[in-house]
């Protein structure tokens, strides 16, 4: 019964999507890739605010049953049947009532199995199509046989754009590159390669006194240059949703500079390198929302370049890897020592990575606990002034208990942290 409500649920959100954009007729940017794809539709957003009517789809509202929500309303997450049972009522008010709606839609379009993408674009094909990345070992590719054919189901996106369209591509991932044999459409790069259309140069995680406080780096397009300083967030990562959203300003006739003064307003999402300030004079880099090995090693990254006293990497284990779940952990422990001073791990497969960082960190300043909640006590425990945390894991390993436990002002965590609603705080 609970299956065929749900297939009953899915075909009426798919109906009322439709007819809804059959009305009011937006303009669509989607966005796909294995990593982030959240980030890179909150810069777009930024970008696009300057321009008009615009708005984005909340949360990660990007399956069968999420994009279809995000066309109806500004909905953040899903809920329960009465939450279901308004959105229905007020998707066929609004469609035979109502006639304000955005003019640029901005949706996130998820694909953990093949076939996943077909589903959605029978929804809405967009105008516009941006793949940030693949990477070496995708997210969620247990449910694939390899890399190669998640960068197949991610092309699709691509594929669905008409020649009048425009498809923003990551030069710097070859996966994604390829994808300009998939599309008749204008194509526009981005990344930090000589070739890409938008460069992103002379990129800096930036601290002041001790105190971590951004990133900045120049962006370079069609022989011009803007410099670009956000704060609060670290990491190339957020350069590169940066420069994907100036791609996308780019493609709708807006100028460089204009671009830059909208991106030093972006200040990231919750869970995606945040900074947040930590007891005792710590500082945080809270980057909880999921783990994928490519994001993993973005992160790390970023504690390799910003300037501490002391480096503790708080990791939890990266769901989805199926057969690369072994290789991927163990390559993890091999490169944590070159960023971090202290390795703490969550869950049995990241204990295969403490066990590989021990050849490299002393034995002492490796900790492994089984769960969020263990862990949590422990690193307040060895927290002092200056040092800088970064706190990782998959979704399931819940590390944003980890933040909560070692924040300075846990009252905020409403505002701050992922996860504060519903079924996560009964859990």
């Amino acid at each position: 019964m609970r299956s065929f409500l749900r297939s009953i649920l899915k075909a009426i959100l798919k109906f009322l999507a439709r007819a809804t954009l059959r009305k009011h007729h937006p303009f669509v940017v989607g966005v796909t890739g294995s990593v982030g794809k959240t980030s890179t539709k909150l810069a777009i957003l930024t970008v696009l605010k300057s321009s008009g009517s615009v708005r984005a789809s909340g949360g990660n509202l990007n399956n069968e049953f999420g994009l279809p929500l995000a066309v109806l309303g500004d909905y953040e997450f899903p809920g329960g049947f009465v939450f279901w049972l308004g959105v229905v009522t007020k998707g066929f008010f609004n469609l035979f009532l109502r006639n304000h709606y955005p003019r640029t839609l901005i949706l996130e379009y998820g694909a953990d199995r093949p076939g996943d993408l077909d589903y959605l674009l029978s929804i809405v094909k967009p105008d516009v199509a941006v793949v940030t990345a693949i990477g070496e070992t995708p997210v969620h590719i247990e449910f694939y046989g390899r890399p190669e054919d998640v960068a197949k189901e991610k092309s699709k996106l691509v594929s669905a754009i008409g020649q009048d369209g425009w498809v923003v591509l990551n030069s710097d991932d070859p996966a994604v590159a390829a994808m300009r044999d998939s599309t008749k459409a204008k194509v526009i790069t981005f990344g930090a390669d000589l070739v890409s259309d938008v460069r992103i140069a002379a990129f800096e995680n930036r601290s002041e006194f001790g105190k971590p406080i951004g990133i900045s780096f120049k962006l370079e397009s069609g022989g011009s240059f803007v410099p670009v300083k956000i704060e609060g967030v670290f990491g190339k990562a957020q350069a590169y949703a940066a420069a994907a959203a100036a791609a996308v300003g780019l493609a709708r006739g807006m100028n460089l500079v204009k671009i830059s003064e909208m991106l030093a307003l972006y200040r990231g999402l919750k869970g995606r390198t945040r900074l947040i300030e930590g007891v005792r004079g710590s500082y945080i880099i809270d980057d909880t929302y999921n783990a994928s090995p490519a994001a993993t090693l973005s992160a790390l990254e970023i504690l390799r370049t910003i300037a501490a006293p002391r480096k503790i990497a708080v990791l939890g284990d990266m769901a989805e890897l199926g057969s690369y779940t072994i290789a991927a952990h163990e390559n993890i422990g091999r490169i944590v020592a070159e960023a971090a001073d202290v390795f703490v791990t969550v869950g049995a497969r990241m204990r295969l990575a403490a066990e590989a960082a021990k050849t490299r960190i002393h034995r002492g300043n490796v900790f492994s606990f089984d769960t969020a909640e263990e862990a949590a006590l422990e690193v307040q425990k060895i927290l002092k002034p200056k040092d800088i945390i970064l706190v990782k894991g998959s979704q399931s390993m819940r590390m944003e208990k980890i933040v909560l436990e070692i924040m300075s002002e846990p009252e905020r965590a409403q505002e701050v942290l992922v996860r504060q609603y519903g079924k996560w705080l009964k859990d």
